[in-house]
């Protein structure tokens, strides 16, 4: 792309790749072996507010709506969701997070934190945390609309 640094291309690609293995680390520390990668993606995604219909969970997780039921069916199989019948439109279900759900986002959060608090001890020094902590202040201008 025209009028584009190149430093901007190379960052944008180290950027999208490190945030990317990282979240999928994440999630794969989320997962005590009870949820898969996407049960625990489509609880948070509840627990956060983003969704509350399967229709909508499909397209934020980029998923037909089909392999999206499934993950809800195994949901609610757990006892971690609950669906009700929408008021607005009977044909759908809201999908809300029962208080077991509750209780396994809030575990999946702690484990997450605990998990990346650690590595970042082990693995970095101070200085170069304070820098991760610079980079996230400028980062978040980008997430900013």
């Amino acid at each position: 792309m025209a009028g584009i640094s190149d430093s901007a291309h190379q960052a944008s690609r180290e950027v999208r790749a490190v945030v990317g293995r990282l979240r999928r680390r994440l999630r794969e520390v989320a997962a005590d072996g009870e949820l898969t990668p996407s049960q625990v993606s489509v609880l948070t995604r509840v627990a956060k507010g983003e969704a509350a219909t399967a229709a909508a969970l499909a397209v934020l997780e980029g998923v037909r709506p089909q392999s999206v039921a499934s993950t809800i069916a195994a949901l609610e199989a757990k006892g971690l969701i609950a669906r009700a019948p929408d008021p607005e439109d009977g044909r759908r279900s809201i999908i809300t997070l029962t208080d077991a759900g509750r209780e396994q986002d809030r575990g999946n959060r702690e484990a997450r934190e605990a998990w990346l608090a650690r590595e970042l001890q082990q693995r970095m020094t101070e200085e170069e945390r304070r820098t991760v902590i610079a980079a996230m202040a400028l980062l978040e201008r980008l997430a900013r609309p």
